[in-house]
């Protein structure tokens, strides 16, 4: 299993982050088109986001299918996305 349980918070956001985009992560490094230090840059960018509640509030809403302006990942996930449904 891919996880960082030392990050456990900054993975799930990430992990929705992407969910949300049709992304998963964790298939995407098993898959080897995603490296797992990526993946892992990804998670820590995440974890120094001074961006947490507005984070949470926009994970809270289904409706969203791209991530937010203010997502620090977001143009990764979104680059990412559309290559592997």
């Amino acid at each position: 299993m891919i996880g960082f349980p030392e990050q456990q918070r900054s993975w799930w956001m990430a992990h929705g982050m992407a969910r949300a985009s049709g992304l998963h992560l964790a298939r995407a490094v098993v898959d080897g088109w995603l490296t797992r230090s990526d993946l892992a840059r990804m998670v820590q960018s995440c974890a120094h986001c001074s961006k947490t509640s507005e984070c949470q509030q926009w994970l809270a809403d289904p409706s969203h299918t791209t991530p937010p302006d203010f997502c620090r990942i977001g143009l990764e996930i979104s680059a990412l996305a559309p290559a592997h449904p």
